[in-house]
């Protein structure tokens, strides 16, 4: 690795958050600015593209601004430019992948292309600084739901995905179903503290043809026939219960599978990333399982589980050392694979 010192410009703008932040050498982060839309999309119970893409319009030139102003520095200062290229919605990406580039070529600076899933397993790196790879690590987002082995910076194999809902969709949807409204995952789990998570027999999908693959839609799917049984009967539903129910289902599936490939692969560190590893009861689960197996447990702080330009700036940092330099030709590709 350089002795120099690497200050890495990084833009964020995958989905609902407008994000910059500068970092130096891949762990300091020395500003990180979010400007999150959730209010906006709470009156629509979901994220609605079109907005978002016309909302980080307004706010990415500000959001870089001030990420710069807090970090005293200004484009002079900055080695590289890192941004998220995908996966995600097209047209937001298109916004930030295009302000990078406009930067990148005004002011000569190289420019370096990320996927956002790399983010959320970099993002162990900031609230860690001594981490090192190999270890394996359990992406859980709204949008994705990967379980990676990180063999070394920028290589990555992915055991597991989603056949269907992500895990943080299905905490959506059902939350939209109960009446909690949107974002579901953090009303669910607020909610779930009053419940019984044993109240409601829901189950845990096993995908045969590969056992680290997830699925959530049998589990969406049963908890929506749960409800509309009860709604059948002219009964109330128990929002705590069903919530700490649908919860725990989900919960259990994720560290059971995690576990299962951190014991395969004889993995000696494991940690978690994305937006549903703020879950308090998935952490402590999953914390509570490595202590069991002896294995090593990683979690960033919640404000880096979330989307932000910090973890993008970290993930830019190590594929900018390893030498790669994207042309004004990067495209944002809504649906692109790790490793791609």
């Amino acid at each position: 690795m350089s002795s120099k010192n690497i200050t890495i410009l990084s833009i964020e703008s995958s989905c609902d958050e407008t994000a910059a932040a500068v970092v130096r050498n891949g762990r300091e982060v020395i500003s990180s600015v979010i400007s999150t839309q959730v209010p906006i999309h709470t009156l629509y119970g979901g994220v609605v593209p079109e907005i978002a893409s016309r909302k980080h319009i307004e706010r990415v030139n500000q959001v870089i601004e001030q990420a710069l102003q807090d970090a005293k520095m200004t484009l002079d200062d900055i080695d590289a430019i890192a941004v998220t290229r995908g996966p995600g919605l097209v047209g937001a990406l298109l916004v930030g992948v295009s302000v990078a580039k406009a930067i990148s070529y005004a002011k000569n600076i190289p420019l370096v292309g990320v996927h956002h899933i790399e983010g959320h397993i970099c993002a162990n790196y900031i609230e860690y600084p001594t981490l090192e790879p190999p270890f394996m690590c359990l992406v859980v987002s709204g949008g994705h739901t990967h379980l990676v082995n990180v063999s070394n910076y920028g290589e990555y194999e992915v055991l597991g995905r989603t056949r269907d809902d992500a895990a943080g969709e299905a905490f959506d949807k059902i939350g939209r179903e109960i009446g909690l409204g949107y974002p579901g995952g953090p009303k669910i789990e607020a909610a779930a503290k009053e419940g019984n998570p044993n109240a409601v027999d829901l189950p845990r999908a096993v995908v045969n043809d590969n056992v680290y693959d997830f699925s959530f839609s049998g589990l969406k799917s049963a908890t929506l026939n749960y409800l509309n049984s009860v709604r059948m009967k002219g009964e109330e539903v128990n929002i705590p219960d069903v919530a700490a129910s649908f919860q725990q289902a989900v919960v259990d599936a994720l560290v059971e599978h995690a576990m299962l490939g951190a014991t395969e692969y004889g993995a000696k560190k494991l940690a978690i990333a994305g937006g549903v590893a703020s879950n308090s009861t998935f952490r402590e689960a999953m914390k509570t399982a490595c202590e069991d197996k002896g294995i090593e447990f990683f979690c960033p702080s919640k404000i880096l589980c979330t989307d932000n330009a910090a973890m993008i700036g970290c993930a830019g940092y190590y594929e900018y050392i390893n030498g790669r330099r994207d042309g004004l030709d990067l495209d944002a590709v809504p649906y692109l694979k790790l490793g791609e």
